[in-house]
């Protein structure tokens, strides 16, 4: 039996000195300082730090997190023109650095890859032309900063089936389908690097992440466990690509996966039914004013762009429910969200409460970015959680200003879903934001950040939350 006796800590909200005692990794007792039997207990003193539940970041893409290192950063960029420019320098250093002839991987050009842009208020549109003029025969890809777009070259678009794409601009299934063909580096060196990037996220005080990454992530997280993670605790998503794989496997939400030390379990089943906002897709009552009546359709349609129809998201959530798989369904429209709502009622019809936790939670929504009034107080009657990233409020404020302007005051409306009776589970997106709790719990309770004004700070949580 192993102990560890933390001494002389601050659990938030009293600055009483407290001595903590862990067992087995698990905590045994929390008492005054100097009140713990520390004979023959590692003592660790903590001279008044405060001591906190470790932290979960609720949404995650773990591999498109450790990407983001090796990708040209374009979370800067105000232009079309801008995002060229980097990429142009970009190539040239490359070329410098590798000497004479192009830089390939097994005979073929290796493709920059360029992460976070936001296009919705530039002045100039993406398109390959412009990508073509600066990279010619290299392959490039930029990927929005919603992941939810990809801007890619000729080169790029060709051997992927998407030659004759008309503008390079790729959204929402395309762009995932896309994202994922285009090689960035051998997979052992990223699995080695998400090993490191897990550490990192130890550092930050995370002990537990929900990864959404589209991919089969059981069989991933197995090979990261054998690469020697063990920093966090992981909670797997399934797609419904793969839910026929999950059910043969016989998994389900909660499951402990062989293989990994404990350490991770069988998540939810992820759908996404519509976009993002910055790519103008999340799917919306009122239409965006960029696209009412002009260019809907390279976008999906004026309101946005539902990517499963009501009548398979209700297939999908009941297949996954028998399945043991606990929902977990991407919304940010208000649109979105009210079907996504819907699909969670079909369920209590159907299946009667059986798919509920014990706590009667039946599953989540992921982002719930723009409700309407009414559909707040379903959340809770629901048994639906409402899996929130507060830093997201932070960087759509202005693009949300422009496309949901009149709608604002029910973006993000993390204190209206509290009021409720909602559960909130808080998150990044990372990378789509960085994976730090804190940033994350600034933006609940603040809805600001570099300096400017709060947002809706009527909307703001409070920290006891």
């Amino acid at each position: 039996m192993s102990a560890l006796l933390l001494a002389g800590g601050r659990l938030p909200g009293s600055d009483a000195p407290v001595d903590v005692l862990v067992r087995d990794g698990v905590v045994a007792s929390v008492g005054p300082a100097g009140s713990a039997d520390a004979a023959g207990v590692e003592t660790r003193a903590l001279d008044g730090r405060f001591v906190i539940p470790g932290l979960w970041d609720n949404h995650v893409h773990f591999t498109q997190w450790t990407k983001v290192s090796r990708r040209l950063d374009l979370s800067r960029v105000s232009s079309a023109a801008e995002a060229v420019a980097l990429v142009r320098d970009a190539l040239a250093a490359r070329a410098a650095s590798a000497g004479s002839g192009p830089v390939t991987r097994a005979g073929t050009p290796e493709a920059l890859v360029g992460y976070g842009f936001r296009d919705g208020l530039w002045p100039d549109l993406p398109t390959k032309d412009l990508l073509d003029a600066v990279a010619g025969d290299t392959p490039v890809l930029l990927v929005s900063g919603d992941l939810h777009c990809c801007w890619a070259s000729s080169a790029a678009l060709a051997p992927h089936g998407y030659g004759d794409h008309p503008t390079g601009l790729l959204r929402e299934d395309d762009c995932f389908d896309f994202m994922y063909r285009v090689e960035e580096g051998d997979a052992s060196s990223l699995d080695a690097q998400a090993v490191q990037v897990a550490r990192e996220a130890a550092r930050r005080g995370v002990v537990g992440v929900v990864d959404l990454e589209i991919d089969w992530n059981a069989g991933r997280w197995r090979r990261l466990a054998a690469l020697g993670h063990d920093a966090l605790r992981v909670e797997a998503g399934i797609w419904p690509q793969d839910l026929d794989r999950a059910r043969d496997a016989g998994l389900r939400s909660g499951d402990v996966l062989a293989g990994t030390g404990g350490l991770v379990r069988v998540g939810p089943a992820k759908v996404v039914t519509d976009g993002s906002l910055n790519t103008r897709t999340a799917y919306c009552f009122d239409p965006y004013p960029d696209l009412d009546g002009q260019g809907g359709d390279a976008h999906g349609g004026a309101c946005g762009q539902l990517s499963v129809p009501p009548e398979e998201l209700r297939e999908l959530m009941e297949r996954a429910a028998r399945q043991g798989l606990r929902p977990a369904i991407h919304a940010i429209g208000d649109h979105a969200n009210r079907l996504a709502l819907d699909a969670f009622a079909h369920l209590d019809r159907v299946l009667g409460g059986a798919h509920r936790d014990a706590d009667g939670t039946a599953g989540s929504i992921e982002h719930a970015q723009l409700l309407t009034h009414e559909d707040v107080a379903r959340f809770a009657a629901l048994g639906v959680v409402a899996s929130v990233q507060p830093e997201h409020a932070m960087d759509d404020r202005d693009i949300a200003d422009v496309y949901w302007a009149g709608r604002t005051a029910r973006a993000f409306a993390l204190a209206d879903l509290r009021a409720a009776g909602t559960r909130l589970a808080l998150g990044s997106d990372a990378p789509v934001a960085p994976l730090d709790p804190w940033a994350t719990m600034s933006a609940a309770v603040g809805r600001a950040r570099d300096g400017r004004e709060p947002w809706h700070p009527e909307q703001a949580i409070d920290r006891a939350a």
